[in-house]
Parts: structure tokens; sequence; C-alpha cells
């Protein structure tokens, strides 16, 4: 058995209930691998891996409307470390950026005071990770700096802003979703706001569209199936005010994304239908659309690894849309309207719905960014429900009539092909269960590997919130020396709906949920460590009278009884019950009939009192007791006892009468047996004229003791509050009156904040402090000093009223609120979020963003490689490194991912591309993911003996790479399908676009046409006709100039297109390299994406030196090993200086962060430099560094940044 450790400091810490409606788009997973959640003002982090909350963020004084997660595409450094940011915005226009590790803020934003309607970070910048856009209502948008809080721009529109879209293909595109249509943005830029107003485009309804206006003659053929589709959906944008019609067609439009898979796409999503549209074509190419009996959408997310859409109902099924490619149109087609390609997204998998009603809906969901083979549902109640999306091997003729084309798994594994022996993890992300190409429609080719895989989704975890307020609290008994080994922090709390919860306050987990009652719980008394009494009433009747219902709760059992057995039905409602300090009795106060007086070991009535005893408006036991006095007599007697037997018949009548006497007497209080002694306890309590009376209880019997008159100054007493010589009552008038009993004193204090609902002591020897409540919140009282320590305020310093207190501990209170939460807050009572390290969690959280940057990083090189060791071990303290804690990696890491992780097949590539999956880091990610690329394929290249000169891409076509194509999401490069567009009749150019189809079949390749076009063309592109001036260069076959000219333009992706379509590999690489140079100058500062761009052209010696220069140490060494591994760099001077450079440079890196084997191993293959570190790194044999020395030279590094 595990031995069980006492935590005796609690964590502040919030349990939350039920969302509010506010906090409905409230939620976000991030590349973290965390997600965050509203919650009225607090903001919940969530691990979905574990399924427990590991933070709440409080300081919101407004609902949570938004959260962000930042972007973690950037390279990570010591300085420039993984860390959880995120930014939230309210109801109220403030918008707070905070470090979720610590729970502070590092800057508040505020412009207008109405809710933020959308925002997010942008991360399209290598110079700035701070920059987040917010739409700030009715019509502004504004770019902030979330570092600092300054204000960089702002932009007002026409219309009201709803929502807006980034395109992740082109940073500088921006969609506003406005009450009217959309705006697109083309110059959308960090620098300066946008310069025009942006192009308005007015979504026309798909029934106002000519095709159905029409008449279609009786006789005329039935139009084809692709036509028939796409007049059924064809939905013009058009640059015209619409109809009354078109403007409801807009109101309805619930979201619009652009697509991550699939350049110059976007969806717009109704209740009943997604439509994708094609904004080159500015047409509808899909639609996915419900039909009549089935459930409207709520929201859609796009995925970025495979074409496919993850789909929410309004009944909270999630369903898996996956894009089935229809092949190339047909040749014979005459109608040029139908070879527009149209997109059809097949239904894959769906889950389980929920049961919605009137208080339990699904508001929104959330998937994974990094493997978007995860979603997380967040419904009204406060659940969270977390569902993973699993591929099985089908078996290949289920249902051959279901028309689906079959789906297959991918035979490459992280980029790489499979080896024959090698692990893999089939669900690691979308693109490692559903291969690429086959979604495109081609068939597997024959004797392939790849298996026919199905999709399901499976719930793999469940949060669930607190119930409805209001509630009910009460603390277990305090932790004392006797019970320490076996003390938990128990906080019962009694619900609306009769069911006792019951948390543990170490992990903030869920204990027990115990059905206990049919009505609402007024009250919760501990009568030992694992068991209470609890006591619920129902709605009065006609005559004023309830069903009391007390029950007595065994935890450990969970076995309940009814308390008063038969008693309870048709009687005066239970105002409270109280039971003795040392659990013996127990009194239950009714509001029209005298109290009872029960025995709580034995369960029997002891006394119901009189009809004339006076009516109780406030009580309480008080803690002395004689106990100890009675506990002394009987071990005396004991003694007494076994000398008698030892004493010799002579000593024996000797023997004292007065001991025998003595024992006989505590042996009659002590009924079954000797751990039952009857202490006599006293218990006060005032009258409605505000007399004290004092009672004292022994055994069975009831002493009436004396009578205090009343206090002038007191109104009527609500409550009464008992420790040590301190005797606090607390009045309907907000006044407190502290008794001194030993000195016989009394003091009043007016407190002036209304009725005095409730006072408790704290717990602990010594411990005088009071908590009291009333109706507008709670104060902290020394009752030593008699003077006010802290105090909460509703409207003031929070915005929910308090509905029950308690001590937890000696100096933390518990505090349940109207907004469906219960704090756990220090004396202070400020609402402060807890710093995560000092958590004490239940399961072990699997993210690096938590460990310290210096250990997340070594973390990293860690799992990178370990060439030094020759086999690959999880186990980092072996080589001369402690993490925070030692078993970090066992503990942490999923099974599978460590066996892959240790297998000897994974190459370097995959284990970099594992490795940054793991971590979350995006920008890694896809370094990698195109690294791995473009090395195999120039390596094949290599092979196949097609010596491809350095520089020269060969044609996309020609490679026969083991995996076909990159993923359309990484189309930094500009692959497109569309290359023609030709114009409807009813089109304003039409008749401009026949003269122009005259022209173009009327060239001759003769000189003098020739230069005339030509100088036609320069002429049009001098005075702004770019696009038309290109068209006609591409005529005369003069493509270059016209990629000269369209850079000259800053039209970047459009030259780079033309090259790749119409240049020769030579004169193409050109055309990518000018860009490449563009996207490093300093105003563009894009230097990744230009790493991504000559990755594509096998510049890898330049990519190399690129990552050097911009002190990318890891990443640079890696790389260059793998191109050696892959025989693409040659090994010539230039490049064994890049080499050695990066080498040694990475091995300072590395012992900067104390992995000393890593460090020699790779000084070592770094020539003269390495030699010279490899004799720092083992003089340092003897005297291993300290870590402050470590830590300078880290900052030294840093400063030379």
């Amino acid at each position: 058995m595990i031995p069980y450790t006492v935590n005796i400091k609690l964590a502040a810490r919030t349990l939350t209930g039920t969302l509010n409606l506010q906090n409905k788009t409230a939620v976000d997973w991030g590349w973290q691998g965390l997600i965050a959640q509203g919650c009225h003002s607090s903001i919940l982090i969530i691990d979905p891996k574990t399924s427990q909350t590991i933070q709440v963020l409080e300081r919101h004084k407004a609902n949570v409307v938004k959260v962000k997660w930042c972007r973690e595409n950037y390279h990570h450094s010591l300085s420039a470390p993984y860390s959880l940011r995120l930014a939230s915005a309210d109801a109220a226009g403030k918008i707070i950026v905070w470090d979720v590790v610590s729970g502070t803020a590092h800057c508040e934003i505020q412009e207008h005071s109405k809710p933020i309607q959308d925002m997010d970070w942008l991360w399209t910048q290598d110079a700035s990770r701070d920059l987040l856009l917010a739409v700030h209502p009715p019509n502004y948008i504004v770019l902030w700096n979330g570092d600092t809080g300054t204000k960089l721009w702002k932009k007002s529109y026409a219309e009201n802003i709803l929502s807006f879209s980034f395109d992740p293909f082109e940073p500088s595109n921006l969609a506003l979703l406005t009450s009217e249509g959309i705006v697109f943005i083309s110059d959308f830029s960090h620098s300066k706001p946008p310069g025009s107003g942006g192009k308005k485009v007015y979504i026309a309804s798909p029934h106002a569209s000519p095709a159905h206006t029409k008449p279609v003659p009786a006789v005329a053929p039935a139009p084809t199936g692709a036509k028939k589709a796409l007049n059924k959906v064809k939905v013009l944008i058009t640059n015209e005010k619409p109809t009354v019609e078109a403007v409801t067609l807009n109101a309805d439009c619930l979201q619009l994304s652009y697509l991550p898979s699939k350049r110059n796409h976007m969806l717009l999503l109704y209740p009943r239908e997604i439509l994708i549209l094609d904004l080159e074509l500015s047409q509808t190419v899909g639609v996915v659309a419900i039909e009549r009996s089935g459930v409207p959408f709520i929201q859609v997310i796009p995925c970025a690894q495979r074409d496919a859409l993850f789909c929410l109902h309004e009944n909270g099924c999630i369903t898996l849309r996956v894009c089935r490619s229809t092949n190339a149109p047909d040749e014979s087609a005459t109608d040029p309207e139908q070879c527009v390609q149209e997109l059809v997204y097949d239904l894959r998998s769906q889950c389980d719905a929920i049961r919605v009603t009137k208080t339990v809906r699904p508001y929104r969901m959330v998937i994974c960014p990094v493997n978007e083979n995860n979603a997380a549902l967040a419904v009204s109640d406060g659940r969270v429900m977390l569902w993973e999306l699993k591929a099985h091997v089908a078996k290949p003729a289920l249902n051959p009539c279901s028309g689906l084309s079959p789906l297959y798994s991918p035979v490459a594994f992280c980029g790489s092909p499979l080896g024959q022996n090698q692990k893999k993890i089939q669900d690691l992300s979308l693109n490692t269960m559903i291969g690429q190409s086959l979604v495109l429609g081609a068939d597997p080719p024959p004797g392939s590997p790849q298996q026919e895989v199905q999709l399901k989704f499976l719930l793999t975890g469940l949060l669930s919130g607190l119930p409805l307020p209001p509630f009910a609290l009460r603390m277990c008994p305090p932790l004392t020396t006797k019970n320490i080994n076996h003390y938990q922090p128990l906080l019962a709390v009694g619900t609306s709906n009769g069911s006792v919860l019951v948390y543990n306050l170490t992990s903030g987990l869920l204990h027990k949920d115990l059905s206990v009652h049919s009505c609402e719980v007024k009250g919760i008394e501990w009568v030992s460590l694992t068991s209470f009494l609890s006591f619920a009433t129902s709605s009065p009747n006609n005559a004023g009278l309830v069903r009391n219902e007390l029950q007595h709760v065994d935890l450990p059992t969970g076995r309940c009884f009814a308390f008063r057995g038969e008693r309870g039905n048709d009687e005066p409602a239970i105002e409270m019950m109280k039971v003795s300090h040392l659990k013996q009795y127990l009194v239950v106060v009714f509001r029209d009939k005298p109290l009872e007086l029960w025995d709580v070991r034995t369960g029997t009535l002891l006394r119901e009192m009189a009809k004339s005893f006076p009516t109780v408006t406030a009580l309480e036991w008080s803690p002395s007791h004689n106990l100890k006095s009675l506990k002394k007599k009987q071990m005396l007697a004991r003694e007494a006892m076994a000398r008698q037997t030892t004493l010799s018949d002579a000593e024996q009548s000797s023997v004292e009468s007065s001991v025998i006497s003595l024992l006989q007497d505590a042996e009659s209080k002590s009924e079954g047996g000797g751990q039952a002694i009857s202490a006599r306890e006293h218990f006060v309590f005032t009258d409605t004229d505000g007399q004290v009376y004092h009672i004292t209880v022994e055994g069975n019997m009831v002493k009436d003791g004396a009578r205090i008159p009343p206090d002038g100054s007191m109104g009527s007493i609500a409550c009464i509050a008992w420790k040590g010589d301190t005797l606090v009552l607390g009045d309907v008038d907000g006044n407190l009156n502290f008794w001194d009993l030993k000195a016989r004193l009394s003091r009043g204090i007016p407190t002036h904040r209304g009725w005095v609902k409730k006072i408790r002591f704290a717990p602990g020897k010594g411990n005088q402090k009071l908590l009291v409540m009333y109706t507008d919140g709670a104060e902290v009282w020394d009752t030593k000093e008699v003077n006010m320590v802290s105090s909460l305020r509703i409207g003031r310093n929070v915005n929910y009223r308090i509905l029950d207190i308690d001590w937890c501990t000696s100096d933390k209170v518990v505090l349940a609120s109207d907004d469906g939460c219960i704090r756990v807050l220090e004396m202070a009572m400020k609402s402060a979020s807890y710093r995560m390290d000092e958590q004490d969690l239940t399961d072990p959280v699997w993210c690096p963003y938590l460990l310290l940057p210096r250990a997340a990083l070594t973390l990293k090189a860690f799992l990178l490689l370990q060439p030094w060791s020759g086999t690959f071990t999880m186990d980092i303290s072996q080589h001369g490194y402690v993490l925070c804690c030692d078993s970090v990696l066992s503990d942490w890491l999923p099974s599978d991912m460590k066996s892959v992780l240790q297998d000897p097949e994974l190459n370097l590539l995959q284990r970099c591309l594992l490795v940054s999956r793991l971590f979350g880091d995006e920008s890694d990610l896809q370094f990698w993911t195109v690294a791995a690329h473009y090395l195999q394929s120039f390596a094949q290249a290599h092979q196949l003996s097609l010596s491809v000169p350095e520089g020269q891409a060969p044609l996309e076509g020609t490679q026969t790479t083991p995996q076909g194509h990159l993923d359309i999401c990484h189309d930094t490069l500009c692959e497109s399908f569309y290359f023609q567009e030709i114009s409807h009749a009813d089109n304003p150019s039409y008749y401009c676009d026949s003269l122009k189809a005259c022209l173009v079949t009327t060239i001759t390749s003769s000189g003098p046409s020739q230069s005339t076009i030509k100088l036609v063309a320069t002429n049009m592109i001098a005075n702004g006709k770019l696009a038309e001036g290109v068209q006609l260069l591409c005529l005369i076959d003069k493509a270059a100039d016209a990629c000269r000219y369209l850079q000259t333009y800053g039209e970047w992706n459009r030259a780079a297109w033309l090259a790749k379509v119409r240049l020769n590999p030579a004169e193409s690489s050109d055309v990518l390299k000018r860009w490449a140079e563009h996207l490093c100058s300093p105003q563009v500062n894009q230097k990744s994406k230009a790493i991504l761009v000559l990755l594509s052209l096998g510049c890898f010696h330049k990519v190399g030196e690129m990552l050097h220069s911009m002190r990318y140490f890891d990443r640079a060494a890696l790389f260059i090993e793998a191109c050696l591994n892959f025989g693409v760099m040659e090994a010539n001077d230039s490049s064994n200086i890049l080499s050695n450079a990066a080498f040694v440079d990475y091995a300072r890196l590395l012992r900067s962060l104390g992995l000393r084997e890593g460090a020699a191993f790779w000084a070592s293959r770094a020539g003269d430099a390495g030699e010279q570190l490899l004799e720092e790194l083992f003089e340092g044999e003897e005297a291993v560094p300290v870590p402050e020395e470590e830590e300078e030279e880290t900052e030294a590094l840093e400063n030379a940044e």
C-alpha cells in the first residue's frame, strides 16, 4: 500500500461550477497542450491528458468572453523559453495577458467597456511574438503589444465586426465577418493600420443567383450530376449591396474561417450548411448540407494536416468529415462551368450526443492543434468531455454499398518511410492515421503495405463542475497530532438537488458524490473524520409544515441512515443542528417547536424540550468539558484494580475505599466499555429577547444553568461562537459583542454591515481568528486584539455574493458564492491564482512548459540525441543531471511514446519531428517536416544519379519521393490547381475576354507582333494593370520577365507560382532565391519562411549557414548532421567550416544546460575549436562546475545574442 503522506499546507484554489452564457466562446486549446476555459470571471487551465484542472486564474471583474493561447512558432532558447502565455478578454472590454505558471498578469489592456468580439495572436513575425489583434465593439480593430500593453494602431470600419480570420498562407490577408457581409483586407501589417477600408463582398442567397431564376424549358435535357450540384449551391460573391433576402442569409452566418489545408479557400458556416468558397474563382466549390431531419451545426473547425472538418451539432455530437476529392474533371465536358472541381466532405466518424435540457447545452468544441485527433467539448453545466479519434484496421468488404471510398493509413511515420521492424504510434496525429495521397482519390498501388482504416471517437476524459448553487459547506474536523497519520482534508458540500459532494482539498478532486437527500441540503455537521450528519427540508405545505430529513452518512462505506428514525414528516422546519465538541451530543433546533437533544453515539433521543421552552435564535456548544478529569479518574481506578489483584489478602483490606468508589463511579458512567465515557458538556443559546441561557448535559441528564440578561446595545442575536475564554455574539443589525469570560469583560463593536449571518472560530490551539459572514460579504477578525484583519465586500472587491463560509485550515477560509464557485482563500481573502509548481496533483502532468526554462531545454536536448551513450535511455539522472524531479520521464511520458523514442530504428529526422510534436513546438515541427521531405527527395535524386545541381529543384512531377507530396498545409510555395478562369456570359467582362481570346489565337511568333505585345504589356503594367500585362508577357514566352515585374510590384506569391508553372528549373530557382532574399530583409523579417523556400530548392548549405547565424544552434547542428547522414552535403572546406562552427556552438549550449557528455560528443566532432572546448570540459572533471557559474555562462551566451 502507498504510504499516505499528509500535506498540511493546502493550496488556495477554486472549485468551479456551471458556465455563464457569456462564457460560451471562451475556450481554447493551445500548442502547449493545455485547454483554457472561461467560467464566470475565472479562467480554468485544464490538462486534457489527465483530465484535471491545474490552475484557476482570477483577476477579471466581468465574465470572460474570449481566451487565446500564445502561438509557439518561434525558436526556443534560454532567452526565449517555453512559457505559458494566455490572453483573456471579458465582457467589460478588459484584456489580460497572463503568465499562467505563476498565475500573475503580464499586463492589462482596456480600450472600451464593451465585450471583446474576437482576438488572436499574430504568429508570422520572427521579430515579435507579443502582438495581439482584438476587435473592440462595435467596429474597431486594435493591434496591441501583449507584453507591455501599448497600443500600436487602431482602425475603424463602417459595419459592426463580429469576428475575423487570418489567411494561414498569406499573413497580409485578413477577413472580417461583419453584420452585412465580409470585408477582405489584403494589406494587413503589424507596422501600420490597413490603408483602405478593405474590399467588401456580400453573399447573395443561392436562390437569387441566375442559375435559379432561369426558366427551364420542359424539353431541355436534365443537367448532369456535377452541374446540378453546382447550380444548387452556387453562391455569388458580389460587390453590390444585397437584397433583403440575402441580408437575412448573412445574418445566419455563424462563422467564417480560412481553410488551413487549402490555399485561397474559406468556409462559411450556417445552421444547416457549410459552404466552401474558392476566393480566386469567387464562387462556392463545395457544400456540406444537413438533411431536413438532421441536427443543425453550431461550430466547425477545419484541420490543417488533412482536408477535414470537425463539426459540432446542437445535440453535442461531434462529427468528422473528410474531403473526398473527385478525380480530374471530365475532358469531354463541353460546358466550361463543369470544369470547376467540386469538393465533397464525407462523414467518417461521429461521437455520442449529450442529453440537452434547458440548462444543459453544448457551448464550444476545441481540437488539439498539434495532433488534430483530440477534441474537447465544453458543456454549459461546467462539464468538459474529452474525445479522442482512434483509427482501427477495417475489414475490407465491410459495407461496399456505402459508396464511401476507403481511407488508408500512411506508409511513412514522422516524415520517413517505416523501417522493417520499426515501432510506430498509429494514433499519434491525424496525418499518421490517414494517408494523404489516398484522400486525393487515387487507389493504393498493388501490393503496398497500406491498411484500410476506419475512424471512431472514444471518450477518454471527463471533468465535471459543481451543480447550481446554493451550497452548504462544512470542513471536516481539523488536523491534530493524534490524527496526523490518516488525516484527509475533506470538504462536504451540500447542494440544491439533495446530494452531498465531498472534495479532497489537497488535490481539489471530487472524493465522493453521495446522493443523500431528496431536497435542498441546508446544513452539514461532521461527527468524526469519516462520517457526518446532514439535514434537508422540503418546501412547506399549506400549513407551513415540511418534511425534514436528517441523515447520518459513513464515508468509507457510503452507508446512510435516517438519524431521527421515523420522525420528520409534517413538522416545522429544522433551522439548525449543532454537534458538541466531543461529538457526543447533537442539538436540533426547529422553527416553531422546542429543540431536541440527541446522543450521537447511540442515536437515541435524550430530551425533547417542553412546550414552554424559549424560542432559540442562536446556539453554540462550549469548548470546555470534563473528559480529561474523567479519563484521569479511570486511569487511577484501573491502576488500583491492577494493584488489588497482585496484593496479598492482608494488604487488600487496607486499600482505600475511596478508590473503589471512584472505580465504581467511573465504571457506571462508561456504558458499553471503557472508550465511551460520557463527559459533561455545556451549550449556550439566546432567545428572542437576547437573554443568554446556559445548559449542561451529562449522560442523559440535562441541567439548566445560569441566565445572563440581554445586552441593551445588541439587537436580536443571530449567531454565537465560542472558543477558549472568548464568546462572540452577532446580531441582525451588524453588531459584534466580544466577551472575555476570564476577565468578565464584554465589548461591543458595530460593523455597520447589516445582518451577521454566521461566525466561526479558526481551528488550532490559541488561534483566536474569527470568520464573520454578512449578506454582502465576509470579514476576518482577531478576537485577541479585537480588530478586523481582512474584509471582502460585493461590488467593492468582488462581484459575487457569499452563500456560506468555513475555515479549512488555521489560516485558510473556504467561501461558497452565487457564481457557482467554491474558493479556498488565504486569510486576507484576496482571490489570488496559485503557483502551479506548488500544486499537489494526483496524476503527473506532461507539460514541458511547466518546467523551469533551463530544465525544459535540457529535457529537449536529452530526448533529441544521445549518440554518446550508444543506447537511448529515459533516465536523465545517469547523465549527471537532475531535473526538478528524478522520475520525470518515467512518470510523465506515455508508454508508447517511450518505446518509440527508445527504438534504435528511429532515425534522426523522425526523432526531431517526434520531439517537436511532444513539446508542441510549432516552429520546430514545421521546419523538420519540410526538411525531412526535401532531404529525402534530394537524397533519392542523388541515388538515382539525377545529378541535380544545388539550387535547382527537380519539378514536383518528376520526384518519385517515398511519400509523394508534402501535406498541403505546408504549401508556403504556391502549388495551385487553377490555370485559367473563363467568365460566364452574364459577366460584364465577357466581351473583353472574348476579344482577348481572338487576339491569343491570331498571334504568330513573328518578331514585330512580339515586340508590339511586349510594349503594350509594359505600358499596361506601368498604368496599374499588372495582371493583364503579365498575361500578355506569358503569351509571348516572356514568363521570366513577368516574374520580375510581379516581384517588383510586391506580388511575391504569384511570381513564385508562375515560376513553378512556366519556367525551367534554373530560372525558377533564381526567382525563388530572390524571394528568399526579400523574406530575409529587415522590413519583412520572415527568415523562417525564407529557410523553407531554400529547403525546397535544395540549398542545404545556405540553410545551415542561416540557422547558425540566427543562433539556432541546436537546430543548425542537428540539420547539418542529417544532411551528412543523407549525403546531400558535399564534404568540402566550406561545409567543414560550417559544421565545425555549428557543432562547437551546440556543444557550448549543451554544456551550459549541464549535459556534459553531450557537449563532449559534439565538441569531439568539431575540429580544433572543439578540442579546446574538450580540454575545458575535462579540466573541470575534478571540480564539477557549480550551478552559479553555469548560470553566468548562460547569461554570457544570452548577452552575446
